[in-house]
């Protein structure tokens, strides 16, 4: 599964696409455009163990290049797309965003999956004063100028997770993830709010990145007995952890497992029957109700295909470029520190509702949801904030 599928890698325009540039509009291939375009670095793993959530990605971002594209551009000026593969290595990561920041001098990139990948870009984008919109779910902790964080913080996640899971299903707790920042940070945020919850910790357990064999640590699941599994298992990993969580007589009927990092489109590399039952803490599920949503979907599985799913880091990955171009047209500028300090206070009419960008900090406001997985792939909505929650980037722990 650290490979793309035919299909997806067609639809990220194959080779093309992973060695550069690719033109994102028709109308920009026709020249309906005057007007020079201007480029917007895309980075993402194409190929290795988290494509299975990053390829998609770039498919939702390019519909928002087409349909940016025809309505006008940005400031009359046709975006053209720069697709760079990271490969799930942090280091090519960082390679993917000098040579986007240096050679193609694009104004800003939208991109990264992990955490890891992120933190090896930022040094790059503080060095040329660029800007990075990081449109996955993460762990906060951190408060970088130069990226505009257009997912979820662990307050908008982990904690409204262990909240709701031990108010709803129980009050012990086995913590499973991989071994990076990302899931060691959640689970010190996980540990931290347990007591808040009269909750318990009863294990935890880390895998590297591309296991496959989760035995020993399903063992140790199994002889704990715990209410609830909170999993940060990433990428390709999940196929495995989730198969091997059934084959056990741990699937989503009788063991309560929820997931921070498992949308949609990883449930759909997964497969479905491996999935069924099990929860997902997001701010976007394909099923939310609503006229724009409605849009957004039948947008997407026109241009790609109508099996073709969406998960929360696919929808912020699109609000991700239109967010960019509201603060183009705000700052009446391409210059990334313009369009940075343009963006505080930015507000968003997204596929999900409403998300705003902080006046304070780089982060949005926006509401959380739980889901359940249903046996079509899809997730049946469960709980949801009353409204906006705001983005804490530092919790006290």
């Amino acid at each position: 599964m650290g490979k793309l599928s035919r299909r997806q890698f067609m639809s990220l325009g194959g080779a093309t696409a992973v060695a550069g540039i690719t033109a994102s509009s028709s109308l920009l291939a026709s020249s309906a455009f005057a007007a020079e375009p201007v480029k917007l670095g895309l980075l993402h793993s194409l190929t290795g163990t988290i494509a299975i959530a990053e390829a998609a990605m770039v498919d939702a971002e390019k519909l928002a290049i087409d349909q940016i594209n025809a309505s006008g551009g940005v400031m009359g000026r046709p975006i053209q797309a720069i697709i760079q593969d990271g490969a799930s290595q942090p280091s090519v990561f960082a390679e993917k965003a000098a040579l986007l920041l240096n050679e193609y001098k694009v104004p800003a990139i939208i991109g990264c999956y992990t955490s890891a990948s992120r933190k090896a870009v930022e040094p790059v984008l503080n060095r040329k004063k660029g800007l990075l919109y990081y449109p996955t779910y993460f762990e906060g902790e951190e408060e970088d100028p130069n990226v505009i964080y257009t997912s979820q913080s662990a307050n908008q996640s982990v904690v409204q997770a262990i909240d709701w899971l031990a108010k709803e299903k129980g009050k012990t707790f086995f913590l499973v993830g991989s071994d990076y920042v990302y899931p060691r940070t959640c689970n010190l945020i996980a540990k931290a709010t347990l007591p808040k919850v009269k909750g318990r910790l009863v294990g935890e357990e880390y895998a590297p990145l591309g296991q496959t064999d989760f035995s020993a640590i399903i063992n140790k699941i199994k002889a704990a007995k715990p209410d609830c599994i909170y999993s940060t298992v990433v990428g390709g990993s999940n196929v495995a952890f989730f198969k091997q969580l059934r084959a056990s007589g741990l699937d989503g009927m009788k063991q309560v497992l929820l997931s921070t990092v498992v949308s949609e489109n990883e449930i759909e590399g997964i497969g479905a029957q491996n999935a069924v039952g099990y929860y997902a803490c997001m701010g976007y599920f394909e099923s939310i109700p609503g006229v724009a949503n409605q849009a957004f979907v039948k947008a997407f599985k026109a241009k790609y295909g109508q099996k073709r799913v969406i998960g929360d880091p696919m929808e912020c990955a699109y609000n991700s470029v239109y967010l960019w171009k509201k603060g183009v047209e705000k700052a009446k500028s391409f210059d990334p520190q313009k369009v940075i300090a343009a963006s505080r206070g930015l507000i968003l009419e997204a596929p999900e509702g409403e998300v705003k960008v902080d006046e304070k900090n780089n982060y949005v406001w926006k509401k959380v949801r739980i889901g359940r997985a249903r046996p079509d792939g899809q997730f049946d909505i469960v709980w949801q904030s009353p409204g906006l929650v705001e983005p804490e980037p530092f919790i006290k722990m």
